[in-house]
């Protein structure tokens, strides 16, 4: 089982599937922390004033370094995490697939623009454009080290900020493998830098006067890096997690939604923020959709092989989470479709297929992160909405119907950041999508345009065109002046207009 062993001032990571020594890493404390804060502040003088196709040149040529030695780096996430290779290698292909994106699209999302300058400031020329915050701190998870802080790091980035990573203190060495990749490219050049270590180091890292701050983790984590960061109001941006329901609708293709449900579930152990956790299906196809489903997940096997469908519990507190939840919800009286409470053999959890869940159970309401589904039986879809709305979490859903028009209006009531008609994690793969979430799930964006924009400031600036014939910006205007605005705002603000065929 996964352990981290604290030495002085070190961590010691084990393999989570062989318990083997992988490494010790440093625990970085307030003044390496800082350290390492300053640097990134020297580096991102230098990196924010290079023109931008330059920026885009270097963030491309790291892309590649990172997709040419994929294999590699596959190999490293499934020793830390237990993964398997092909859910590695997927992870790191998504993450290039952002980074590349970003890279090539700063300079169009974040370029001045110009904006109308409107009736009272006509001589004015009005632009708007966006700058770099200046150092971003980025602490990650362990469940995706690679594609969920990249989200972040190659956002900000791309952005024009130097970046301090804080990888989990499971996955360490996958940070140090990724700065390292940086450091060979552009040496000297501290504009990507890791602080390995535990809670304190992130603590130190939330402390250490970095201008935003990206978090990765629970809610519970959440609002202590939020009240650390408060202390020199440094803003934040925060994904905590999800409890993410699917939906399925009478109509639905009840095999593609089955094997969404499996996917979604019991993918990466069922350790993903915006896996499945809850299915909410029509009553009238509850009977067949379950016994699809149960086909799909009672043969699937965890195991140590790189090739298994998925691995082991990567953090050792796991497990336990997981058996709670299923014992809670049986003596509840839930019904136990596919494994039990027998299905949790430390560090592997077999599938667990739960049915007739009560709603208050912890199975329902808190996040599981393990390969546990719940499927419950709704009389219709707008019951099945009201029950996936009703957490605190809000990150992502799904929704599987045959009408195109139903699912785009089920998805438009859903409470979350993201949603997929027809598949799950859909999303994930679309570069020019922003990710995030509401409620526990937090708050700010990664990915895409909103991305780009979540790691830079906006800036208003006006020039003066030419003199204003009427100037109402003195101590004193004058009378004539103020009487023609006057006349003028009430003409156009004051009489009653027809409403715009557009606003119908």
């Amino acid at each position: 089982m996964t352990s981290l062993v604290e030495h002085p001032r070190r961590l010691h990571v084990v393999d989570p599937i062989t318990g083997e020594s992988r490494a010790d890493y440093d625990i970085a404390d307030e003044a390496a922390v800082a350290a390492a804060v300053q640097r990134a502040r020297d580096a991102a003088g230098w990196w924010a004033g290079l023109p931008a196709r330059q920026r885009r040149r270097h963030l491309l040529a790291y892309k590649s370094s990172i997709a040419s030695r994929i294999d590699e780096l596959a190999e490293l996430i499934r020793s830390e995490t237990g993964k398997s290779v092909a859910g590695a290698q997927l992870e790191v292909m998504l993450a290039v697939e952002h980074l590349d994106w970003a890279a090539r699209h700063a300079h169009r999302v974040l370029k001045r623009r110009s904006v109308s300058s409107g009736m009272l400031a006509f001589n004015q020329a009005s632009s708007v454009t966006y700058v770099p915050y200046g150092v971003v701190g980025v602490i990650g998870p362990w469940n995706y080290p690679v594609y969920t802080p990249m989200g972040a790091v190659s956002h900000a980035l791309a952005a024009g900020n130097a970046v301090v990573f804080k990888p989990s203190e499971f996955t360490p060495g996958v940070g140090v493998w990724l700065a390292q990749r940086w450091d060979e490219l552009l040496p000297g050049r501290p504009v990507l830098q890791v602080v390995t270590g535990d809670g304190t180091t992130g603590a130190a890292l939330c402390r250490a006067a970095v201008d935003k701050l990206a978090f990765t983790g629970s809610a519970a984590t959440a609002r202590a890096v939020m009240a650390a960061c408060a202390e020199r109001l440094t803003p934040v941006v925060i994904e905590g997690g999800g409890k993410d329901a699917l939906i399925v609708t009478a109509d639905a293709d009840l095999d593609a939604a089955a094997q969404a449900a499996a996917f979604g579930g019991l993918g990466n152990a069922g350790q993903t923020c915006a896996g499945v956790e809850r299915v909410y299906v029509e009553q009238a196809v509850y009977e067949p959709f379950l016994a699809k489903l149960a086909d799909l997940v009672r043969p699937v096997r965890p195991g140590a092989e790189p090739d298994a469908p998925y691995g082991p519990m990567t953090t050792p507190v796991q497990p336990g989470i997981v058996l709670s939840h299923i014992t809670d919800a049986i003596d509840r009286g839930a019904r136990p479709v596919v494994g039990d409470a027998s299905s949790v053999r430390p560090p592997f959890v077999e599938p667990v297929l739960l049915t007739g869940v009560p709603e208050d159970s912890a199975a329902v309401t808190d996040e599981t992160f393990g390969p546990l589904l719940v499927v419950n039986a709704v009389p219709d879809a707008e019951e099945a909405l009201r029950r996936t709305n009703a957490t605190a979490y809000g990150l992502s859903g799904s929704i599987f119907t045959r009408s195109r028009r139903r699912g785009l209006a089920l998805a438009g009531r859903l409470r979350a950041g993201a949603v997929s008609v027809n598949s799950v994690l859909g999303y994930a793969g679309v570069p020019s999508l922003p990710f995030g979430g509401v409620g526990d799930s937090g708050f700010g964006r990664v990915h895409g345009a909103d991305g780009l924009r979540e790691f830079s400031r906006p800036m208003s600036v006006t020039w003066q065109r030419f003199r204003a014939p009427i100037d109402l910006m003195t101590l004193q205007p004058a009378a004539s002046a103020m009487r023609v605005s006057l006349a003028m705002f009430r003409w156009r603000h004051g009489r009653s207009t027809s409403p715009d065929r557009r606003d119908a």
